[in-house]
């Protein structure tokens, strides 16, 4: 097993490996619950949509384990169920099994292309100040999102969208308690100070009532049934939804660019020239996850930001991705303990996974204004659209716009003219609503 994941190379352990698993399993759980509870305002059944959450990711990760051999957990993406459920079916009117035909045509061609060489060709074209910021903006996108998780950032009013929360709430109170204590342990370096910091949250809440004992430790998975393979194939092949399988593939293909350069790079992945080796592999696993989830019965499935805190924890091979499958697949039957974690006890796991990813910033290129405007463009769209996507296809615009208007065209790549073009069909296509 150790040579097969090669640990020797990556001056790794299976301790070290099964702790950054544990975490990052932990992180994301909430996907085995909000996934569903999104995809029901798209009328799929919970119980089902459920159990269809679980086996994407248990089907994802595990490949990205054995075939990619890298710590990445795939899961059904946020945002993305969001656009099915919210636009395409609840604004625009088409049935969620129509939807689901456009997540299994975008795996589809997602598969192809990377098969094709396509993908990483256009991975190779992105400058490595673009592929830094990717980094920078995912940081502080999940320290936004641990911030409110935790309590302390909250909704504002139009004018100021955002304030300060209720400081007093005894769960906000914990929440920081634990990012003190989680954040003491990684002064001391203590191994694991991320799950120690969230399992502290997580009892103190059982304990002090504020969150809800699990009523079973085993229970039976839903049945799947009611949406395994209900898909409407010819629904989805006609003009009008032409712009929805657009924007299903390109906010799929920019979501996993950023993330696996961002994650990479975290990670220590990236090569001299700031490329991934062997980046087809992490790309055919997301392209056939996505693939399996419609046929699952749930949305695009992808490589998961909240893999940075395994990868804080030193996760660094794909054993780190096999233990998060495994935790995955128990999950199936111990969904009732496993799902007690609280968004508060996970906040300050994002909160600190985002400082550490900060630290792409110092290899920006501040003296280069036409390098750093599309750097600082993406980070911060990234954090104030709340929307990753949003943020990687403006750095590919601006960049490519700004060469272009600088008299330095011939140094943009080939392969940028493309993502800066599917970009633009990206806000074309962009549901404004």
């Amino acid at each position: 097993m150790q040579s097969f994941f090669n640990f020797q190379a990556h001056r790794t352990s299976y301790r070290q490996e099964f702790l950054a698993g544990v975490t990052t399993f932990f992180t994301l759980s909430y996907i085995i619950i909000v996934n569903p509870a999104i995809l029901a305002a798209a009328g799929i059944p919970k119980g089902a949509s459920m159990t269809a959450t679980i086996l994407t990711a248990v089907f994802g990760t595990f490949l990205m384990a054995v075939y990619a051999k890298r710590p990445f957990a795939v899961a059904p993406y946020m945002g993305e169920n969001a656009f099915i459920a919210y636009t395409v079916v609840q604004t625009m009117g088409y049935s969620w099994q129509t939807a689901m035909a456009a997540i299994f045509i975008s795996g589809v061609l997602f598969t192809l292309l990377t098969l094709g060489g396509m993908r990483q060709w256009l991975a190779g074209a992105i400058p490595g100040s673009l592929k830094h910021s990717f980094s920078v903006g995912i940081g502080l996108f999940l320290a936004f999102l641990g911030l409110n998780d935790m309590g302390i950032v909250a909704l504002g009013v139009p004018d100021a969208p955002v304030k300060l929360g209720n400081l007093a709430k005894p769960e906000v109170l914990i929440s920081m308690g634990g990012l003190l204590v989680m954040t003491m342990l990684l002064v001391q370096r203590v191994t694991g100070a991320i799950l120690i910091g969230i399992a502290l949250i997580t009892s103190a809440f059982l304990v002090l009532g504020l969150a809800p004992l699990p009523e079973a430790i085993i229970s039976a998975p839903p049945s799947i049934a009611p949406i395994f393979m209900n898909i409407d194939v010819p629904g989805a092949l006609t003009w009008g939804f032409a712009g929805v399988i657009a924007t299903t593939l390109v906010m799929d293909f920019v979501d996993t660019m950023g993330t696996l350069f961002g994650l990479s790079s975290r990670a220590g992945l990236l090569d001299s020239e700031e490329n991934l080796p062997e980046i087809e592999k992490p790309m055919l696993v997301d392209a056939l996850s996505t693939i399996a989830a419609s046929l699952l019965g749930t949305t695009t499935a992808g490589i998961y930001i909240e893999s940075a805190a395994g990868i804080e924890q030193g996760g660094k091979t794909g054993f780190t991705a096999l233990v998060v499958a495994g935790l995955f697949l128990m999950a199936l039957f111990f969904s009732p303990i496993l799902t007690i974690v609280p968004p508060y006890a996970y906040g300050p796991a994002l909160v600190t996974v985002g400082m550490f990813m900060m630290q792409s910033v110092t290899r920006l290129d501040f003296n280069d204004y036409s390098e750093l405007f599309p750097a600082f463009l993406t980070i911060v769209l990234i954090i104030f659209t709340y929307n990753i996507g949003v943020g990687i296809t403006a750095g590919f615009i601006s960049f490519t716009a700004l060469r272009s208007v600088t008299g330095r065209i011939r140094e943009v790549h080939p392969g940028m003219w493309i993502l800066a073009l599917l970009s633009l069909t990206f806000y074309f296509f962009y549901p404004y609503h």
